[in-house]
């Protein structure tokens, strides 16, 4: 389990195809505490580490999580957002975020505010797909507060720090984000739609 308080960055080195798995090899400056078989959230997603070599490791991606994630576009010297589980004796930050992608959001409009910058986003409406305004969302392993929300788009805004201690400073418009959305709002669309059935 996460919060969706970014840690830091890791770049990727390298990628190696095995049939229809991407194995994604990083490097990152806490590299050396990490552990063999640590699930470490990669832009959101949560993966587990299989390989360890120097200042670098390697996580898989299999097709699954490829099809539902913007990870099988990244591209050598890429920078994605990191976060390792959260401790169960440290503050709670965030919201609850597991690591599991629902889908992925294209990136529409960015405007600078003058301090601050919004971001909006497009993704292909399903019933529990669901924000709500004040409510929480996970973009690329970030948990955010939703600023304005409608059937099949949301905006959030975003301070300086989290601008520059993300990669979000490196996002542009017609850019593929991954999407986690709030737990309980995914939990109460189901119990709504199987109270319709």
């Amino acid at each position: 389990m996460f919060t969706g308080i970014i840690e830091g960055f890791a770049t990727l080195t390298r990628i190696e195809e095995e049939k229809t798995n991407k194995h994604f090899v990083f490097e990152s400056v806490f590299t050396n505490e990490l552990k063999i078989d640590q699930s470490v959230a990669h832009n959101g997603v949560c993966l587990t580490v299989v390989q360890i070599i120097g200042n670098t490791y390697t996580v898989t991606a299999i097709e699954e999580t490829l099809n539902k994630t913007n990870l099988g576009f990244l591209k050598i010297g890429d920078k994605v957002n990191l976060e390792r589980c959260m401790l169960a004796n440290s503050r709670f930050d965030g919201h609850i975020v597991q690591g599991h992608v629902d889908t992925t959001a294209k990136c529409i409009r960015i405007e600078n505010r003058n301090g601050s910058w919004e971001f909006e986003f497009e993704y292909s409406f399903k019933p529990n797909f669901v924000t709500v305004e004040k409510g929480s969302i996970t973009i690329n392993g970030v948990s955010l507060t939703v600023v304005d929300s409608t059937k099949n788009t949301f905006s959030v805004c975003i301070i300086p720090y989290t601008f520059e201690h993300t990669n979000f400073k490196h996002l542009h418009v017609g850019n593929l984000v991954n999407l986690e959305f709030d737990i309980v709002g995914k939990y109460v669309a189901k119990l709504l739609t199987l109270n319709q059935e």
